[in-house]
């Protein structure tokens, strides 16, 4: 399948990236809108650009806001030649109503001159040129800011019309920032719009298994008793996204783990995500992989540890943790045989118990 050679591609392309970018892929899919929140310098831009670009026939707009811009610069200037009649049409060539994928950077700079237009083209696909709406052919505006607004700048209807978000931070592994500074020969792939068009019409023939509802249904009873409450609407509109997430696997049909991308998606406020992602997890991801990656994430930990106190008895400590791991998973790989993923996890905790022990032998 085309759109799986280009997350593929854009996913060795971007190291630690994977995530992000099957989400815009999806969002694609599902014509929702994604906001990517990050410092400068994470890849944000480029890595829609480039998405974009292996889109043939899309049209893409991009463009960075300040508090100064004008709606002539996003929605295109006043038409002289209408004007002396009278009418005050704007051309929009080349500018964002005429866009299939935009990309707006600092988002939330926009003033109220733009605010309004900018919620309804993205809400309803509409866009009033002197006072008569005409629909836009945008499926996905992809905004990114460096950080989240501010309660009381009126930006709140904004941020809600982004039904998935993310967190893009600098690279955290040492190996893949330096196959980062390394690079890669970009891998040739590419689709058509009208490919894209016939994913979109069979995401909307996705079906969606009770087993799956009945998930969301014990998600939003967990996220309620810890006080969090994701509207109707997005819920509804999340089932978008599950069916998207389906048809980028290759199936007809949604399966219970397409709900974990919604651990980006059914939070409020930015405090609220670690929560969200793990009651999601819990339950929405096969029990063996959210073992598996909690193990993984202990290894990460004892590994910091021994790095920060590289000390006799603090690699003493950490030998102990992971020896402790390795007997859980090997509990886990009898009673999962037929999972050969678990071999994996069993190596990197043989790898890592031999760097803390080439670590002790350092100090």
């Amino acid at each position: 399948m085309k759109i799986k050679d280009i997350q593929n591609a854009l996913s060795q392309q971007y190291v630690e990236r994977q995530e992000v970018v099957e989400a815009l892929l999806v969002a694609m899919i599902a014509r929702q809108h994604a906001l990517l929140i990050g410092p400068p310098g994470t890849a944000k831009s480029a890595m829609v650009s480039d998405l974009t670009s292996r889109i043939t026939g899309a049209e893409y707009f991009q463009w960075l806001l300040t508090r100064f811009t004008t709606p002539e610069e996003l929605f295109g200037p006043l038409s002289l030649k209408e004007l002396e009649q009278g009418i005050y049409k704007r051309n929009t060539t080349g500018k964002l109503p005429e866009a299939h994928i935009s990309y707006l950077d600092e988002i939330f700079k926009s003033n109220s001159a733009i605010l309004n237009a900018l919620l309804t083209l993205v809400n309803e696909r509409l866009f009033y040129n002197d006072g008569a709406p005409a629909q836009v052919p945008l499926m996905s505006l992809i905004g990114s800011s460096n950080e989240y607004p501010e309660e009381g700048e009126g930006l709140e209807a904004l941020f809600d019309r982004f039904l998935i978000r993310f967190e893009v931070d600098y690279i955290g592994e040492e190996t893949s920032f330096l196959q980062m500074l390394k690079g890669t020969s970009p891998l040739p792939a590419s689709m058509t719009l009208e490919e894209l068009y016939e994913l979109q019409f069979f995401s909307d023939t996705v079906t969606i298994p009770d087993d799956v509802y009945e998930t969301l249904g014990r998600i939003r009873k967990e996220l309620k008793d810890e006080g969090i409450h994701p509207s109707d609407r997005r819920f509804k509109q999340s089932l978008s996204v599950i069916r998207a997430k389906a048809v980028l696997a290759g199936r007809d049909h949604a399966e219970r783990e397409d709900v974990l991308l919604l651990k980006n998606s059914l939070w409020e406020r930015p405090e609220q995500r670690i929560k969200v992602a793990a009651i999601v997890k819990k339950h929405a991801q096969d029990a063996v992989k959210r073992q598996m990656e909690e193990t993984i994430q202990q290894v990460k930990d004892v590994l910091e540890a021994v790095k920060t106190n590289s000390t006799p008895d603090q690699a003493l400590e950490a030998t102990k943790k992971l020896k402790m791991l390795s007997a859980d998973i090997e509990k886990l790989s009898q009673s999962y045989p037929q999972r050969s993923e678990i071999s994996d996890l069993k190596e990197l905790l043989k790898k890592s118990m031999e760097e803390v022990a080439d670590l002790a032998l350092g100090v």
